[in-house]
Order: structure tokens, then sequence, then C-alpha cells
């Protein structure tokens, strides 16, 4: 197999172009200078500006030197984004706000706040999309079938919002966004891990297994050999597992007890593990993160190259076990919970392998990337 090409250093740990100070994601402002920030998604970086108008800021960057930028109009008006458009653009919102279809009544406070933590999470998501070279476009029409669209979405009463997927539409129940909320639906359906961003990585799953499916129909027999066929009936499959349960040894073959109803949530669990995992080794590789271990079973950790697009998977693996011990360890000396509460068993290993080997392969060397048919 050929490996994949070289790729453009991420930094996760963005600095301030003024004064050199370390700046984060999800920053609008250097707290140390107090210069204007905003995310360049062309660029895969942190800009720093000078405002010559509201929609009018000039980047002071090296690289960027009088490149002309705007803010996103959500960065603008509302505050709930950080990302910048080109001042030539005929567009006024971002990458990733324009992927956004509906969202909550903002006459609401409450609303605003939830808003702001569903972006917050799905630009996190997205980041991480265009690191993979499968960042998704908006949908053209209800009938583009390639396309994603978002909707946020409050429950009422008389009509409850559930979250899921389809035909390129992303419905997010923006309750969700409620720590306690989600907290308590996280008990109550016996989860060990519930977040926003895992949210929109495993709803994502079902997107991408819609355009894999369509784009690259000669990897679906090799997905139905490890995920099972996707074909049985989908709507029997949940009203089994939501009346008896999981099978009792379902952490033997899946990566989660939902990710053993059906083929098509088994690839999103699997999928959204497969995320996690990059996203944070891809963060210790940018800290320089190193441990020195002589613990039985485990290898040292030392990331020499970024892990997205790495061609040694099994090394990986071994680093990301090194990883997840260490980072259990540190949250029990701290009284916390696992921040890693799962264990792979040799198929959801191999079910991580055909991502990382099958369909990213494909994403990255795809001259017209998975999405873009």
């Amino acid at each position: 197999m050929k490996s994949f090409p070289a790729i453009l250093p991420l930094m996760k740990y963005f600095r301030c172009a003024v004064c050199s100070n370390q700046v984060f994601f999800a920053n609008s402002h250097c707290v140390k200078c107090q210069t204007a920030l905003g995310y360049i998604a062309s660029e895969k970086d942190m800009g720093c500006f000078t405002k010559h108008s509201d929609t009018l800021w000039l980047a002071l960057n090296h690289e960027l030197q009088d490149k002309r930028y705007k803010p996103c109009y959500n960065y603008q008006h509302h505050q709930v984004c950080n990302w910048m458009v080109p001042a030539n653009s005929h567009e006024i919102y971002c990458e990733s706000c324009l992927l956004t279809h509906t969202i909550p009544n903002l006459d609401n406070p409450d609303h605003v706040v939830y808003w702001a933590r569903l972006e917050h999470a799905k630009r996190r998501f997205l980041y991480l999309m265009q690191r993979l070279n499968i960042m998704p476009r908006p949908k053209h029409s209800d009938d583009d079938r390639l396309g994603l669209r978002f909707d946020f979405l409050m429950p009422t009463e008389n009509a409850p919002v559930m979250t899921g997927h389809a035909n390129g539409v992303i419905t997010l129940n923006a309750s969700e966004a409620d720590v306690i909320y989600r907290e308590t639906t996280r008990i109550k359906m016996g989860e060990n891990y519930r977040t926003l961003l895992g949210h929109f990585r495993h709803e994502s799953g079902h997107y991408y297994f819609d355009l894999m499916k369509d784009a690259h129909p000669e990897l679906i027999d090799e997905f139905r050999a490890l995920f099972g066929d996707e074909r049985q009936d989908y709507n029997e499959a949940l009203k089994r597992h939501y009346e008896d349960g999981a099978p009792r040894n379902w952490d033997e073959s899946f990566v989660s007890s939902y990710a053993s109803t059906h083929p098509w949530e088994d690839w999103a669990e699997t999928w959204a593990h497969y995320l996690h995992m990059m996203d944070t080794l891809e963060t210790a590789y940018h800290a320089g993160l190193m441990i020195k271990t002589d613990k039985l079973g485990l290898n040292n950790l030392e990331l020499h190259e970024n892990p997205i697009g790495a061609q040694d998977f099994d090394l990986l693996l071994q680093h990301w076990l090194t990883l997840t011990f260490n980072l259990n360890a540190l949250n029990r000396s701290m009284g916390l919970e696992d921040a890693y509460p799962f264990t792979l068993s040799a198929p959801v290993l191999e079910k991580l392998r055909f991502i990382h080997h099958k369909l990213l392969h494909i994403a990255f060397n795809d001259q017209q990337r998975i999405h873009t048919v």
C-alpha cells in the first residue's frame, strides 16, 4: 500500500503573531496583548489582525501579511464563532457556519448559550475533518446527497427532537448543550461517555458512510465482513436493542453497547472512536508529550510523526494504549472517573484499521476528495 502524502504540520497550540503568547482554538483575542484573533480555515491557522473596520481586518501573521479578511457574521454579531472569511468573498458566513441551517430561537438567552456551545463543538469536529481531507460542504438543495447540513432544534412538549442523521442532514437536540440534561441522559442511558463533540463525530459517521457507499462501492464487501450487513431492518434492530438491551458479551466485538444495535451504529460508533483517537494523539504529538513506562504490556509514548496519515497503525495503537492508561491514572489521582472508559477487542481494532488504511487512505490520495463528486 502506498504511504500517505506528507501533511502540513498542524499547530494545535497556536501562537499570537504579535507577542508569541500561546492562544487556543476558541480564542477571539490574545489574553496577553489583546490582539484580535480569528481562525482562517483555508490556512488551518489562527490569524492575528488589526481592525480597519468592523468588516475589514488586516492579517498580521508574517505568512499572511496584507491579506484581508472579515469576521464571520456570527462572530461579528453574536460572538458564537471566531472564524474568518476572505474580505472579497460574497459569503458573510464562514465555512463552519455555512453548514448550520437551523438554530434555536434566540429570544431565550439560554438558547444563545446552547447555540454557542454547539457551534464550538462543531468547529472542533470540522477542524479534524479538514486535517483528514474530508471537509464537508453545504447541501445545495434538499435533493443534494453529497452535502451536509446541521439543524439545531429545541424540543417542545408537543415536538420532541431526536438526534440523528438522514440524507445529509444532521439533527441535534439543542438540549444536549445543557450540561445537566446531557449528564442526566448519559446516566439514564447507561453510557460511559456522552459529549457534544461525540454527537457530532457519531452522526457524521452516518453521513460519511453514505458517501463511502456512493463513491467507493468496492469497499462495501469488506465493510460488511467487519461490521455486518447494513441492509438488515434498522427499525427492528433499534426496537430489539431498546427492549432487550445489548448482548451479554457485546464488548468482545463492539466498541460500545450501542454499536451492537445495527451495522450502521457499529460503524458510526467506531468512526467516532477513531476521530477521538486521532484528535487526542495529535494533541499529544504537538504538545511534545513523552511517556517512559516500565509497565508490563505498555510501550513508551514517543510520537515522532503526526498520527494523522501515519502509515503504521499498530504503532499508533501502542501509543494510544500508553496514553489512555496514563490519562485514566491521572484522572483517578484527582478523584475523577476514567477519561477513557473503553476497552478495544481484536474485532474492534480490525474495524479501526479498516477506517485508517482503507477509507482515509482513499481520502488522502483522491484528488477530488471523497465528498466532491
